[in-house]
C-alpha cells in the first residue's frame, strides 16, 4: 500500500531474501531475489543497487549497504546520507527509508543522515538549465514498527538537522556576505524565534571592556567587529554550560602565512561561531533542560 517515488532499504553485509524483503522482491519482479542470489549486491558499506518498481506504489527501490555488523547507529547515519544524495540526483522529491526495527537513537541517526545527504548549497550558484534541474529531496518517511521510537527519533533528527544546516550554510557563505553583522543578525533571529536573550557588543563596547586582543584582529577591516552572546535559560539550578566559537569571518592574517592556493578556505575560519549558532538552534528546538 506504500505509494512512494523511492523506497530506500538499508542492509548489512550478506543480506538474504527475508520475509520483510519478499514484498519488495515482488514489486521489482523478482529482481531483488535474483540480485541477492547472484551476489550482485552484498551489503558492503556504501554499496548501492537501484531497481525499478511499478508505475504506481513503490516506483523505485534503492538498496544501500551498511557493511559488517558493528556501530549500527553510525552505519544508519552514513546510509541515510548516501540515500539523501542519491535522491537528489534522481529528483524524486520524497522517499521512504526502511532498515528493519530501529530504536529512537537509530531513527535519529538515519534522519540526520538523510538531512545531511540532501543538503545542498545552491544560493550562490547559477542554476542549471530548466531541463537539467532535478527536484530536491523535501520529505522522507522512516518506516519503523515502533511509532513512539519513530516519533522521538524524527523529532530529534529534525531539531539537530536544522542546527547542522544553519551552521553549514553560514560556513559556505563567502566572507563579503557572512560578515560580523550577518552573524549578529543570525543570532538575533535565533533569539527571537526561541525566546532567548541576545547581547551584541560592537567596537565601542569592546573598547570600554578593554578587549585589546580581540580588537587588534579586527583592525584590518572596515567591518565593525561583534561579540555575540546567546543565552538559553532552561537549565534551572544546573551549572552554566558555555559554548565558545571563533567567528573570524575572513582571516587575512592567516593568508599571509599560508600558500595562496589556500586563500578560498579562509572563509571557514568562522565555523566555530557557526557551530555554536547551529548548536544553539538545535538545543532550543530540542527544548533541552
Amino acid at each position: 500500500s506504500l505509494d512512494i517515488p523511492l523506497l530506500v532499504v538499508a542492509l548489512a553485509t550478506n543480506p538474504t531474501l527475508t520475509d520483510e524483503l519478499k514484498p519488495i522482491d515482488a514489486v521489482t519482479g523478482g529482481a531483488l531475489g535474483r540480485a541477492l542470489g547472484r551476489r550482485d549486491f552484498r551489503g558492503a558499506r556504501d554499496e548501492t543497487l537501484h531497481l525499478s518498481g511499478g508505475e504506481k506504489g513503490i516506483q523505485r527501490v534503492l538498496f544501500v549497504g551498511m557493511g559488517a555488523a558493528g556501530d549500527r547507529v553510525a552505519s544508519l547515519r552514513r546510509a541515510g546520507a548516501l540515500a539523501g544524495r542519491q535522491a537528489n540526483k534522481l529528483g524524486v522529491g520524497r522517499l521512504a527509508f526502511f532498515a528493519g526495527a530501529m530504536t529512537a537513537t537509530e531513527v535519529e541517526a538515519a534522519g540526520l543522515g538523510l538531512i545531511a545527504g540532501a543538503w545542498d548549497f545552491k544560493e550562490m550558484k547559477t542554476a542549471p538549465p530548466a531541463d537539467e534541474q532535478r527536484a530536491p529531496l523535501e520529505a522522507a518517511t522512516l518506516l519503523v514498527p515502533d511509532s513512539n521510537a519513530g516519533q522521538t527519533g524524527v523529532k530529534a533528527a529534525s531539531a539537530i538537522g536544522e542546527g547542522h544546516s544553519l551552521a553549514r550554510r553560514l560556513g559556505m557563505l563567502p566572507g563579503n556576505v557572512c560578515t560580523p553583522d550577518y552573524l549578529a543578525d543570525t543570532a538575533r533571529d535565533i533569539a527571537q524565534r526561541h525566546g532567548m536573550k541576545v547581547t551584541v557588543l560592537g567596537r565601542k563596547e569592546m573598547e570600554a571592556e578593554k578587549m585589546g586582543s580581540f580588537l587588534c584582529v579586527a583592525q584590518g577591516t572596515s567591518q565593525d567587529p561583534k561579540l555575540i552572546a546567546l543565552e538559553y535559560r532552561k537549565g534551572g539550578d544546573a551549572k552554566t554550560v558555555a559554548l565558545v566559537g571563533k567567528g573570524l569571518c575572513f582571516d587575512s592574517g592567516g593568508i599571509s602565512i599560508k600558500p595562496a592556493q589556500g586563500m578560498e578556505w579562509m572563509k571557514f575560519d568562522m565555523c566555530g561561531a557557526a557551530g555554536v549558532l547551529g548548536a544553539t538552534e538545535a538545543i532550543a528546538r530540542l527544548e533541552l533542560p
